[in-house]
C-alpha cells in the first residue's frame, strides 16, 4: 500500500510539472534586439592619436546593401556609401594610450572606467552582453608609431 501511495504521489508531481511547463514561453517566441559599440583606443604617442568610444544611434537593414553573388550573377554592389554611412551617432572621448614620454597607466584606468560606466550604462537599461571581440592594427616592427586597439561590445535584449 506504502508503494502504490509513493507511485502516486510521483506520478500527480509529475503531471504537474508537466502542467507548468506547458505555460512556459520558448526561446523561439522571443524576438531579440541587438546593438553594438565599438572602444577605438589610439597608441599613437604625443597624444597625437583619437580615442574614442563610438554607437551608432541610426538603425540599417543590412539587406539594402547586400548582393548575392552566384555564378550566374557576378555582379558587383553598388551601394551608395552615402545611404550606407550613419551620421547620428554617440562619440565618447577616451584617453589615448601614450603621452609624450611613455604608456601613461592613468589613461588605461580612465579608459577602463569609462568603458565600465557605459557597459554598466547598456546593462541598467536591459541589454545582455553577448560577446566582446577585439582586434589591433600596427605594422609591429621596431619603427611602428601608430596604431589603434578596437573592442566591439555586442548587446541582446528581447523586444
Amino acid at each position: 500500500m506504502k508503494s502504490i501511495n509513493t507511485i502516486s504521489v510521483a506520478l500527480v508531481a509529475f503531471a504537474f510539472a508537466l502542467f507548468l511547463t506547458s505555460f512556459d514561453n520558448s526561446p523561439a517566441d522571443v524576438q531579440y534586439e541587438f546593438t553594438s559599440f565599438t572602444v577605438v583606443e589610439s597608441i599613437i604617442p604625443n597624444g597625437l592619436g583619437r580615442s574614442r568610444i563610438i554607437h551608432a544611434t541610426e538603425e540599417r537593414d543590412y539587406r539594402e546593401f547586400t548582393t548575392v553573388r552566384t555564378d550566374e550573377n557576378q555582379k558587383r554592389n553598388k551601394s551608395d556609401r552615402g545611404e550606407i554611412r550613419v551620421k547620428n551617432f554617440e562619440e565618447t572621448k577616451i584617453l589615448n594610450f601614450f603621452n609624450a614620454v611613455g604608456i601613461r597607466f592613468q589613461n588605461i584606468a580612465a579608459n577602463d572606467a569609462v568603458v565600465n560606466s557605459k557597459v554598466s550604462a547598456m546593462l541598467n537599461e536591459g541589454w545582455e552582453l553577448v560577446s566582446t571581440n577585439a582586434g589591433v592594427e600596427s605594422v609591429g616592427d621596431k619603427t611602428d608609431t601608430e596604431g589603434i586597439y578596437i573592442t566591439r561590445f555586442y548587446f541582446k535584449r528581447a523586444k
